[in-house]
């Protein structure tokens, strides 16, 4: 039997929900992305859970959306919905904005499943967390970095922008258009600086303390921990975050739909997949040399 591309476990108090495509570096599917709602689901649901972990299996927590042609997971092939919807089939080339609008609101509602959850949720950066890495993890509660992983949302130069866009309330104006334009890579000792993260820890330690955090909760009643967050979350609902999703869900459409977009997939059975990525941040000397690194 195959093993499920998302797991459960519950350990006390702590249910630990994990990405586990390790081969193909948790990349985001179908399969993943519900399995990851589920979770959530499943540990708000479970009275002896207080808290949960979110975390990634092998060396990353997720490299992002399955880009990769052929891989089933691609964005306008193997997911299946806004092109599977009714009403007549599209000619080739054609895009609807509203279905996709409907296809990653899907996304977006299943991400935020972590935002709405009565449960703190905990998320736990090690390795990479690249585009829809961030359009998921940024929506937990606290985030443990390890100290020699990274995080950004390289889709900014070209082929996205972030849906459930919690950059900019997580980090305020300045920093937001210093990542989000851009799109460089964000190390770490950065992250905790600029309040993007809680923790930074060597990363052979991160997990063993971000479930010890996440244990000193269970000390807290459970309706205590859920009216705090409701109370801190309902602050940034007031800040317009859901009409700043809803913006950012269409623009993400908008930008996969340009002449440079379509160029650029195109370039993928020219070139490869790799070496376009590699193309594409070779001129900002981040994700691609430190990877090689």
């Amino acid at each position: 039997m195959t093993e499920p591309v998302v797991l459960y476990e519950e350990k006390g108090s702590v249910a630990i929900v994990t990405l586990n495509r390790p081969e193909k570096m948790n990349t985001l599917t179908e399969a993943v992305v519900q399995g990851v709602a589920d979770a959530i689901d499943q540990a708000t649901a479970s009275r002896p859970v207080r808290s949960i972990v979110l975390r990634g299996a092998g060396r990353a927590l997720t490299g992002g959306y399955d880009l990769n042609p052929g891989s089933g997971g691609d964005i306008e092939g193997g997911w299946g919905s806004p092109y599977d919807a009714p009403g007549p089939k599209p000619r080739k080339g054609a895009w609807d904005p509203v279905r996709d609008l409907q296809f990653m609101g899907n996304n977006v509602r299943r991400f935020m499943k972590i935002w709405e959850c009565p449960k703190p949720v905990l998320g736990q950066i090690h390795g990479w967390a690249i585009g829809g890495a961030t359009d998921l993890i940024l929506c937990c509660d606290l985030l443990f970095m390890a100290d020699d992983a990274y995080i950004g949302y390289a889709p900014s130069r070209i082929f996205g922008t972030p849906t459930t866009m919690m950059w900019v309330y997580r980090l305020g104006l300045e920093h937001a258009k210093q990542f989000l334009l851009s799109g460089d890579a964000i190390d770490a000792e950065t992250a905790h600086r600029i309040g993007l993260v809680s923790y930074v820890y060597p990363a052979d330690e991160i997990a063993e303390r971000i479930e010890a955090h996440a244990r000193r909760l269970e000390n807290i009643p459970a309706n205590q921990l859920a009216l705090n967050k409701l109370l801190i979350n309902q602050t940034f609902e007031n800040m317009g975050l859901r009409t700043t999703q809803l913006l950012g869900t269409l623009f993400d459409g908008v930008t996969r739909h340009t002449e440079e977009a379509y160029q650029w997939v195109e370039s993928f059975s020219e070139k490869g997949f790799r070496e376009v990525i590699s193309e594409r941040d070779a001129p900002f000397g981040d994700y691609g040399e430190r990877k090689r690194k």
